[in-house]
């Protein structure tokens, strides 16, 4: 099987790259590399620098599936170059998958947002929710999942919503909530909160691989949106874990941030695949990497400061 990951690179695209190569897979990674590359040499793995929105470079001979990670992630990112967002996270999601049809390509995973359901009160948010997404990143995850949805007769296709994602990974990010906090746990004795009320869904990197893993296996079958989170817990609630851990000190300021959510993955349950991580987990992992020297608090490890550094963004 011959599968090309884009944004392969990246947070989660550097752990799940190893194991599909440990599988068997032949793997073709497509990655501008804004974050560099943290994958090591393997026989049957091809690591290819380019932006995805030059379409006619992507490499797609011979790829049986397309897991489509390259976006530009978060919030902050997506506010600090808005044309470059819609380029990347829409428009050129068509335009792949156009060519990954064209190409004999026979599935596409999507890497979706939870976010796009937006402010939600109900207790479980379902994929059969209304969406009310809040901001570009969220229009722009909500709008690809709606263009991508119109080859679904054509391709075995996936999108997937997944929660905060959390734990160590070779291109660590220390912008998502559960490692952010726990590193301000770990490293300054002190955690700042801003609001704390908001609740997050969350689920642990290792499990986030094992759900494209899932549907691997799974996919010619299992198709359409998936939610995939697994704990749902108020920023606080992170907080008080991290502090439990470390003894730091917790410090509640004001915030403007009213993006609260949780996430029902019911239906993923509902196909096989069960949860092995969590929170604790990624916790640990982020607290012994850091005192052990492996991590270090990093602008690299931040999208938002690493992208303000790139010739050609805005902002």
């Amino acid at each position: 099987m011959h599968i090309l990951v884009t944004g392969g690179c990246g947070y989660i695209g550097s752990v799940l790259t190893p194991r599909l190569l440990e599988r068997g897979a032949e793997v073709t990674v497509y990655d501008v590399m804004w974050f560099g590359n943290h994958l090591d040499p393997h026989p049957h793995l091809r690591v290819v620098e380019g932006d995805i929105r030059d379409i006619d470079r992507v490499p797609l001979d011979g790829v049986d599936v397309v897991v489509h990670l390259a976006n530009i992630a978060n919030d902050p990112g997506a506010l600090l170059d808005s044309k470059l967002t819609w380029e990347v996270n829409v428009l050129a999601s068509m335009r792949l998958v156009e060519r990954a049809l064209a190409h004999g390509a026979r599935q596409f995973m999507y890497a979706s947002s939870g976010s796009v359901y937006g402010i939600k009160e109900e207790p479980r948010v379902t994929e059969d929710l209304e969406l009310v997404p809040i901001s570009d990143y969220n229009k722009t995850k909500m709008i690809s999942e709606r263009v991508l949805l119109s080859y679904a007769d054509r391709i075995a296709l996936q999108c997937i919503r997944p929660a905060t994602v959390c734990g160590l990974s070779p291109r660590m990010r220390l912008d998502v909530s559960v490692n952010m906090l726990t590193m301000q746990a770990v490293a300054n004795d002190r955690i700042t909160v801003f609001g704390g009320a908001q609740t997050r869904p969350n689920i642990h990197i290792r499990d986030m691989v094992r759900v494209y893993l899932h549907f691997l296996e799974t996919g010619a079958t299992n198709t359409g949106i998936f939610n995939a989170g697994f704990e749902n817990v108020s920023i606080l609630g992170i907080a008080e874990r991290a502090s439990q851990k470390t003894g730091a000190e917790i410090v509640v300021t004001a915030s403007a941030d009213p993006r609260s959510y949780r996430l029902d993955s019911t239906k993923l349950l509902a196909t096989g695949f069960q949860p092995l991580y969590g929170i604790d987990d990624a916790m640990d992992e982020v607290i012994a990497a850091y005192r052990g020297g492996q991590l270090r608090d990093e602008d690299i490890c931040y999208n938002i400061r690493r992208m303000k550094m790139l010739p050609g963004i805005a902002g």
